[in-house]
């Protein structure tokens, strides 16, 4: 059963934070989609992938490619990602459901601690998730690095 890890972005932007978990999670073996909500901003963050650093280029694509079943890295606005993820990525308040989060080996949630709704459409998938059974973590930057800052544990209760 996977987990649902919440990142509060205040002083990195998604530009510079989701490279380096996309990094991790490449390291960790998983395939990832990275799931927002509009198609211009999933073409903006392809670009910022692109023109990153050669010695940390990510492989990536973007969904309705000829090759997306073999993307390490599909960036979408779709919830079933043809590259069959372990991980999926969410940013933009991209929804993401407990059935899904339990059938995964993990769900980043990337939001922008700058923008209230964001903020709180957050708070609002944190509760969702949790009273629904899902492990979940919360983890928020601090002096450039992440601290976990509250867990709960996958529960029965549902």
């Amino acid at each position: 059963m996977g987990a649902a890890y919440f990142y509060h972005l205040t002083h990195r932007p998604l530009e510079v934070a989701l490279p380096q978990l996309l990094d991790r999670a490449l390291a960790a073996g998983w395939r990832v989609a990275v799931r927002g909500t509009d198609p211009g901003r999933i073409g903006w963050l392809d670009e910022k992938l692109w023109l990153g650093p050669e010695e940390g280029f990510l492989p990536h694509g973007c969904a309705g490619g000829a090759h997306d079943a073999h993307q390490p890295i599909l960036l979408t606005t779709a919830r079933d990602a043809a590259n069959i993820p372990q991980c999926v990525m969410t940013i933009d308040g991209a929804p993401i459901d407990a059935a899904e989060v339990k059938s995964l080996q993990r769900v980043c949630i990337l939001f922008d601690g700058t923008n209230g709704d964001a903020v709180q459409a957050a708070r609002v998938q944190w509760k969702a998730l949790t009273s629904a059974g899902c492990a979940a973590q919360y983890w928020a930057e601090d002096g450039g690095r992440w601290e976990c800052r509250a867990e709960r544990p996958a529960s029965d209760d549902t």
